[in-house]
């Protein structure tokens, strides 16, 4: 038995509208199947997707929650007024592959112009740079390089941790992604047909400071047992998680260092 991750799961108050911004910074379609907005690399709804993880953006009433005497950017600016962090730093976020410099300097030119503005995560003097789509969660537009060529425009679904080993644990026994690294500073995990993206698990100082914005929707196979995958996990070290989702066909529950996901029933 095991999980197959098959889509990052984004919370927004205006969930078509982010949505939208995701399909058209990746390249892919926005579909509205129910009351989320899932977006794909194909022009019909394939789900779930046999290569890609893709991106499923549920409406919710609450903004990202803000750091207390935060300084607010300007609505719509480039640029964040400077020493401005609005809100706590989402501990999942997007790595988006490049395949040179220009590449990197036309995408973050286009993603600006589709709405995306400067962030500031205390990243330093790095080739990468950190942009916030427009409600705020962070990502990154990676430089160019060699190991992200393959793995379409998400070069890796990126999950801040205190102790990387710890999650390669959970995390290798949860899914059935290959490991790739499990060092203390990181733990790296890929599909084992080696395609998509790569999960990253790094090392980041500090706790978790608010409920997750962003976090990652597990599937088991066709044939597996989802009440036993559930088991399995909590046997594993996951705890049971309320978030008010009342009676639904999923299970939402955390893993050892707190990451809230989800293992989703049968579509």
């Amino acid at each position: 038995m095991a999980l197959r991750p098959v889509q990052v799961n984004i919370k927004a108050l205006d969930a078509p509208a982010i949505g939208r911004f995701w399909a058209a910074a990746l390249g892919w379609t926005a579909h509205q199947p129910g009351v989320t907005t899932y977006v794909g690399p194909t022009a019909d709804l394939v789900w779930p997707d046999p290569v890609v993880v893709g991106i499923d953006v549920v409406p919710v009433p609450e903004a990202k929650t803000p750091v207390p005497g935060a300084k607010t950017p300007v609505p719509g600016a480039k640029t964040p007024v400077p020493g401005a962090k609005t809100a706590a730093k989402n501990r999942v976020h997007l790595d988006l592959a490049t395949t040179s410099a220009a590449h990197q300097a036309e995408l973050i030119e286009r993603l600006r112009d589709l709405g995306a503005t400067r962030a500031d995560v205390g990243q330093g003097d790095v080739p990468w740079t950190v942009l916030a789509d427009p409600e705020g969660n962070e990502f990154c537009v990676l430089e160019p390089r060699e190991i992200y060529q393959d793995t379409g425009p998400i070069a890796a679904i990126v999950v801040d941790c205190a102790d990387p080993r710890a999650m390669a644990q959970f995390w290798g026994r949860a899914i059935d992604w290959t490991p790739h690294e499990a060092t203390d500073g990181a733990a790296v995990f890929r599909s084992a047909k080696g395609s998509g993206p790569y999960l990253e698990f790094l090392r980041t100082p500090g706790a978790k400071s608010a409920p997750d914005r962003v976090h990652l929707d597990l599937l088991p196979y066709p044939g597996d047992d989802k009440e036993a995958e559930v088991t399995r996990l909590r046997a594993l070290g996951a705890a049971d998680l309320d978030l008010g989702q009342g009676d639904v066909p999923w299970t939402c529950l955390s893993d050892p260092d707190g990451h809230e996901f989800c293992v989703l029933g049968p579509s």
